[in-house]
């Protein structure tokens, strides 16, 4: 039986939502959620989670505390809790995460490392 639970995140509770019409290049840096919707390329710190939605496209460095992922994501992903990639996404890079979880119909293509859970993603 699967861990994975399923868990609908509710656009008005988070603090940052990054539409499908938004094109962002740079880095971003906070300590609550973040959802992409469009496009994104750069970096991202956070403490928070990221969630990367259906039709988003993503390229870059990620630190967070969870990483979820229904969209496509390049780049070296680092969780300090979870990485989710849910059935029909892609995921193209290096991931260091101390629990994953791939559900059947995802594409990963990338290596994966996966550290302690009490050494929470650090910084290479």
């Amino acid at each position: 039986m699967s861990d994975l639970r399923v868990r609908q995140i509710e656009e008005s509770e988070m603090e940052t939502v990054l539409a499908e019409d938004v094109e962002f290049e740079g880095e971003l840096s906070f300590s609550d959620g973040l959802v992409i919707k469009g496009s994104l390329e750069g970096r991202i710190e956070s403490k928070g989670d990221v969630y990367v939605n259906p039709g988003a496209r993503v390229n870059a460095t990620i630190y967070a505390g969870r990483i979820s992922v229904k969209g496509t994501l390049m780049g070296e992903v680092h969780a300090s809790e979870r990485i989710e990639l849910f059935s029909g996404s892609e995921l193209d890079g290096s991931v260091f995460a101390p629990d994953l979880i791939v559900q059947s119909g995802c594409r990963l293509n990338g290596n994966c490392s996966m550290p302690p859970l009490e050494r929470r993603a650090e910084r290479t």
